[in-house]
């Protein structure tokens, strides 16, 4: 079959695409930038990818009209906290504008539990979408499921998160809301089995796994499994506000995911049946078993994809944006050296943030990043995806790669921190081999000049150590 994916570098989607390639079906990647598709040379060539953006004016031309079935993967809740009502509803209409110019058979949107009578706004907008879908002239079905338990899935970070950090946690009421968790190899298998089953047209079906668990039981089960000392004060509260800063402060979530999470929090979010398992034979594992093979993915470097490196985790929507590094009006700091061995090289600057770390004066970054996180940025804790692994997209702690290709020997990173300016870091290796590494600054008035002038004595000592530990450091030595 000819399938269409559009949310294809997504955390859901890239998950999938491997499936269905497995099964042997064509793939059509549907995403809004070809660059930002971060998927093997080898998968690259077995797909062919689209660009569109849902959100835009519909233009069928370039379209593809010959396929069989799409997955509907698109959502909005990471990038606002008040508007996404409206662009999740005008994306589902302008997708059925789309279908409407193919062959389509069926569509399958994967989106919330909505089964209690008052709905938070991130999963009233899934239930509006869900009857903009049925408008269309396809047929629909819909999977509705709860909390998504992965290696780099949003609730799965975030429990990580408060568990490893908060041996004691004085948490909100909404610790005693019931929700059935499921693991996101059995959401694949469900998205999988229902493709061009007719039985499982034109209909909705809830999906989770065997356990109904407080989410207070979840953080205890997870600190239970990883060994972990864990005390929980409960106060019989519930503010949005403070909960949702909680959240920020001490997790690598973004403040307006956080926001929408807590306003979810308070919905009990449990399957009313179980009749989608009988029709498919697929029995889901606990949540138990889903933290192991979680972790298991972790420690192999296994993990395929990270909520993280959604575009709507920082600060810009569109890459292309920031590709060209500007000439005029900008600050640099520019530093060269020469280098005996490029490939071990361009091995540590591949290598750079997460646990690695940035090479020199770690603890300077990690104040940088605290500090950030204070004033409402994103702080280092996102880390990265990968340990050796880049692609354009990804995070990096607080940057976000614009630009990364081995063969060039090019890395360009543009900061997602928050600054009186935009502020671009760019690693590559030339035919003198030599390591060229440039900070480049375009500051915002007169508070960006002054932010440079009085930074700059500290991003001289950091940035003239950083280059020469890039250029001898061997992976046994320690940072």
């Amino acid at each position: 079959m000819k399938i269409l994916l559009t949310g294809a570098n997504g955390y859901i989607g890239m998950r999938l695409l491997p499936e269905l390639l497995e099964n042997g079906h064509e793939v059509i990647c549907v995403v809004r930038d070809k660059n930002r598709l971060p998927v093997d040379p080898k998968t690259t060539k077995n797909v062919s990818v689209v660009e569109v953006d849902f959100m835009n004016e519909v233009n069928t031309q370039s379209f593809p009209k010959d396929i069989d079935a799409a997955y509907y993967l698109i959502h909005s809740m990471t990038g606002s906290t008040k508007d996404f009502e409206e662009m999740e509803a005008r994306s589902a209409k302008n997708f059925n504008e789309y279908m409407a110019a193919t062959s389509v058979k069926q569509v399958i949107y994967l989106s919330g539990i909505v089964n209690e009578d008052q709905l938070s706004k991130h999963l009233s907008s899934r239930k509006k979408v869900e009857e903009i879908l049925y408008t269309g002239n396809f047929h629909l079905t819909v999977l509705r499921a709860g909390i998504v338990v992965g290696s780099g899935s949003s609730s799965f970070e975030i429990i990580r998160d408060l568990c490893e950090k908060l041996p004691i946690m004085i948490a909100p009421k909404w610790l005693k809301t019931k929700i059935q968790p499921i693991a996101v190899r059995d959401v694949i298998a469900f998205l999988s089995g229902v493709l061009n089953n007719e039985k499982c047209y034109d209909q909705s079906f809830d999906i989770g796994g065997p356990d109904i668990l407080t989410y207070r039981k979840m953080l205890e089960k997870y600190s239970q499994i990883r060994g972990l000392k864990l005390w929980i004060i409960p106060v019989p509260v519930m503010s949005p506000r403070l909960s949702s800063y909680w959240l920020y402060f001490v997790t690598s979530t973004s403040y307006k995911l956080a926001v929408n999470l807590v306003d979810s929090m308070k919905m009990e979010v449990v399957a009313r049946d179980n009749k989608l398992q009988e029709i498919l034979g697929i029995q889901p594992i606990s949540y138990e078993e889903a933290i192991k093979k979680a972790f298991k993915k972790i420690e192999q470097n296994l993990v395929i994809s990270s909520w993280k490196d959604s575009l709507t985790s920082g600060r810009i929507s569109n890459i292309k944006e920031y590709i060209q590094v500007p000439k005029y009006g900008c600050l640099k700091d520019q530093q060269t050296i020469a280098i005996d061995d490029p490939k071990k090289v361009l091995n540590n600057i591949w290598a750079i943030g997460g646990k690695r770390g940035w090479y020199y004066a770690d603890s300077l970054w990690k104040m940088r990043g605290f500090a950030d996180k204070i004033v409402g940025g994103v702080g280092l804790r996102r880390g990265r995806t990968h340990p050796d692994k880049i692609y354009t997209g990804d995070v990096l702690d607080f940057w976000r790669v614009i630009y990364a290709d081995r063969e060039t020997k090019r890395l360009l990173l543009f900061a997602e921190m928050k600054l009186p300016g935009e502020a671009w870091l760019e690693f590559c290796i030339n035919n003198k081999n030599q390591l060229v590494q440039t900070a480049t600054f375009r500051p915002k008035g007169i508070w960006g000049r002054l932010y440079w002038y009085l930074m700059f004595p500290f991003h001289y000592f950091i940035f003239d150590g950083m280059i020469k530990r890039l250029a001898t450091f061997t992976p046994n030595e320690t940072i």
